[in-house]
């Protein structure tokens, strides 16, 4: 079995971290750059940064943030939020990002995927998917969750990794914030039509939560928030519980 990956997620509005529950109640939480060093020393085998407000607000990304965060931390730095062109891409990397994720605007360009892949190679790719169970099945959101397109979550991975997405970003909308586990019939429906790394978001209220999600192959890396920011669950005890549990980690859960 692959090494797992345990990976924090910093939400930020307005150059602070925040949390909500289903995309909605949103809390000021903490300073980004603090937070991130926090995590980096606790043993987070990677990190991701959404400026969650910069699609819906037509703006860019708060580069000046991505760079302070970046001196700060040594493990992979995923950041997303506003990134609508290849010059937006390349300008976040520039600032200190090892990989970019794309969501609301590759629902309005697809080949920014493509482009984007050719350009800095698909590892730098993530497609962030925010899907909420319709009648039908499960349909992508844009705009942080705001709007409804209609198309089919899992169809849209499938599409994603054809156009040279390097790894995928499932955020279960129904669950998010809510801490009753992760939408294990979803990851379990996108891992059956792509071969890219998936990585699952949205519904870590315990330590079982994060086994389940990770065991037999179902995700290759679990994402969380509110559990970390607010010390219910902190990452070396996960990784000691992980561990025990058979599932190999990338950083080991003894690492200070």
């Amino acid at each position: 079995m692959l090494a797992k990956r345990i990976i924090p997620c910093l939400d930020v509005d307005q150059g602070r971290v925040v949390k909500g529950k289903r995309f909605q109640e949103i809390r000021d939480v903490a300073d980004p750059v603090e937070l991130a060093e926090q995590y980096n020393d606790n043993g987070a085998d990677e990190l991701v940064f959404y400026d969650i407000t910069a699609s819906n607000e037509g703006r860019d990304i708060f580069v000046d943030i991505i760079e302070k965060v970046a001196t700060k931390i040594n493990i992979p730095f995923t950041v997303g939020g506003g990134l609508r062109t290849v010059d937006d891409i390349h300008r976040v990397l520039r600032a200190g990002a090892d990989k970019v994720s794309v969501n609301s605007a590759a629902i309005k360009n697809p080949t920014l995927i493509k482009e984007a892949a050719a350009k800095f190679g698909s590892q730098c790719i993530v497609l962030s998917i925010d899907a909420k169970k319709v009648s039908s099945g499960w349909s992508v959101f844009l705009n942080g969750g705001r709007i409804d397109t209609g198309i089919d979550a899992i169809e849209w991975a499938r599409r994603g990794e054809e156009l040279g997405a390097g790894e995928v970003v499932i955020n279960a909308m129904d669950v998010d914030g809510v801490k009753n586990g992760y939408n294990l019939e979803l990851i379990k429906a996108i891992a059956r039509v792509v071969n890219i790394p998936i990585v699952a978001s949205g519904g870590a209220g315990e330590n079982g939560h994060f086994a389940a999600v990770l065991q037999e192959g179902i995700a290759d890396a679990a994402l969380a928030a509110s559990v970390f920011h607010y010390n219910e669950i902190t990452i070396p005890d996960l990784k000691s519980y992980l561990a025990a549990n058979g599932i190999s980690m990338r950083r080991e859960p003894s690492w200070k």
